[in-house]
């Protein structure tokens, strides 16, 4: 294989599912093997189940090679779909093609140490300039080229009779054989472009918690009236992202489930603690602030986009030159009822930011562990 340029057009598969058997989907898990084999562990996968993977397998977290070996290795023994999302189709770009070396690779690989290009460098033994990108892609593709096929064959789209996975998302469910590969990969804010579906629709690829204006939450978002179902739960990418499973009992159901695994400790709530009627959620692209007063643990900040004024964790805070932004940030205070399964983001002098079925906030309470310790 020489320069060839991925296809441009979307590879759709139409696959029969037997009627009875569950569905899981699950997307964005971004290099986190631990996370992703807790999570099929803790929906019982098996064999008999049917595992849609709807994108971003790779890049951003730990372990993308390792990653990407265990679910070839899970493709041979149980009934899986992997499909291609925009950070899955980076790495295959990358061993096609040179003409995103100086537009992108060039800026991206030396912000990500941990990308999956570099991990296959590594084990391959490569000892040249990580900036010498022609020489770098030579190595990887001599070493790997089991890699570059099974990237190159993901397909885009997998189509059913009532289902339509997508990592990014459609403009439209006619003619989808016509639409641009890349665009339905990497498609951002996809439920504010205003379409609705006759079929579910389930994509990834934008962080749910980014949809959330006032209460910041990695559950799954169900748009039953426009049939339009996110599931991406911020896996590696935000301090309390979560990955996330969708659960359908079968093909044509629409009692459809999920179940996360966020790798938190999780405790037990002893006290009650009613929910605030105001908050904000600060989150990725709206987390400018401008600093009012600094303190040893939380600083006063105004969110540049609300006007809002509250203290945000300095651990939590970020500089880039003289621009002041954050981490995701809430000033949230959690619904929550004596007995309650909370997990534990943050620990502070003031109280603790906890989850609750994927939504984050504060929580002032006492808390028990599983020994039943208070803390």
């Amino acid at each position: 294989m020489g320069e060839a340029s991925v296809s441009q057009n979307a590879i759709i598969i139409h696959p029969e599912f037997a009627p009875g058997r569950r569905i899981l989907a699950v997307s964005d898990i971004h290099g986190n093997l631990p996370f992703f084999q807790h999570l099929l562990e803790k929906v019982s996968f098996s064999p008999d189940d049917i595992l849609v993977l709807v994108g971003d397998m790779l890049e951003k977290g730990p372990d993308s090679l390792g990653l990407l070996r265990y679910i070839v290795q899970l493709c041979k023994t149980h009934t899986v779909y992997p499909l291609c999302g925009n950070c899955d189709g980076l790495v295959l770009n990358f061993f096609e093609t040179d003409s995103l070396d100086k537009s992108f690779f060039s800026r991206y690989l030396p912000q990500h140490p941990e990308s999956c290009i570099f991990q296959m460098a590594r084990e391959a033994g490569y000892d040249g300039d990580p900036t010498d990108l022609p020489r770098l892609r030579q190595t990887l593709r001599a070493a790997f080229p089991q890699v570059r096929e099974w990237l190159a064959k993901l397909p885009t789209i997998l189509e059913t009779e009532h289902l339509v996975f997508v990592h990014g998302g459609v403009p439209s469910l006619e003619h989808m054989e016509q639409l641009n590969r890349w665009r339905c990969m990497k498609n951002d804010d996809f439920r504010g472009q205003g379409h609705s579906f006759e079929k579910y629709v389930i994509v990834g690829h934008w962080p749910v918690t980014l949809y959330h204006e006032h209460i910041p939450s990695a559950a799954p978002i169900f748009d039953w009236d426009r049939k339009i179902i996110s599931i991406d739960g911020g896996c590696v990418l935000k301090i309390d992202g979560q990955l996330n499973a969708l659960i359908l009992p079968s093909e044509d159901a629409q009692n459809f489930t999920w179940q996360a695994w966020d790798g938190l400790p999780v405790y037990t709530a002893l006290d009650a603690q009613e929910p605030s009627c105001d908050s904000v959620n600060i989150r990725w692209g709206r987390s400018d602030l401008e600093l009012l007063e600094a303190g040893e643990e939380f600083s006063r900040c105004r969110h540049l986009e609300t006007g809002r004024e509250l203290d945000i964790l300095n651990s939590y805070l970020r500089h880039t030159g003289e621009r002041l932004w954050c981490e995701d940030s809430t000033d949230y205070h959690l619904p929550v009822t004596p007995g309650d399964s909370l997990s534990l983001v943050a620990r502070t002098s003031r109280g603790y930011l906890m989850k609750k079925n994927g939504v984050t906030g504060w929580y002032f309470g006492r808390l028990a562990d599983k020994l039943g310790k208070t803390k």
